[in-house]
């Protein structure tokens, strides 16, 4: 493999870890084929829910113990986020995750409500797979997406 074509696997999928939209959006703007943009989108946005949900407990606890105020609990975000999870749990979460929540945000969701982590990972591995075909494919296939984009 040419170090040029790594270099783009590894913008999209670090593009992906942060807000799951951007990999395929970035795919598309280095000319990758969609299935390539929708694997390395899943790969970044899996590397930011194994990141969070192995590491997320001392994180959490070492910018709890430096935070001045105390975080607010019920805001609008969080409110959606307990209707989603009493109507669909962590199917529910997952689905919404690289639509709503952002891979961090999601999968900080889902281990606040106390979801094992294997069932984390693994709903997250079948929502991220389903949206990046989708993103990807209606990114590079649909005209007036890539006139937009372009």
């Amino acid at each position: 493999m040419e170090q040029g074509l790594l270099a783009k696997y590894i913008s999209v999928a670090m593009a992906a870890t942060l807000k799951f939209f951007a990999g395929p959006v970035a795919g598309f703007a280095l000319g990758l084929n969609w299935i390539e943009t929708a694997v390395c989108s899943v790969a970044g946005m899996m590397c930011t829910v194994l990141v969070v949900s192995y590491v997320g407990g001392k994180l959490k606890s070492l910018i709890g113990s430096r935070r001045k105020k105390p975080v607010r609990r019920f805001s609008r975000t969080s409110r959606m986020a307990v209707r989603i999870w009493l109507r669909f749990g962590i199917v529910g979460i997952a689905f919404l995750t690289p639509l709503l929540f952002t891979p961090p945000g999601g999968s900080v969701l889902a281990l606040a409500f106390r979801v094992p982590k294997p069932q984390v990972i693994t709903w997250m591995l079948i929502s991220g797979t389903i949206w990046g075909l989708l993103f990807s494919f209606l990114i590079h296939k649909l005209a007036f997406l890539q006139a937009m984009f372009a």
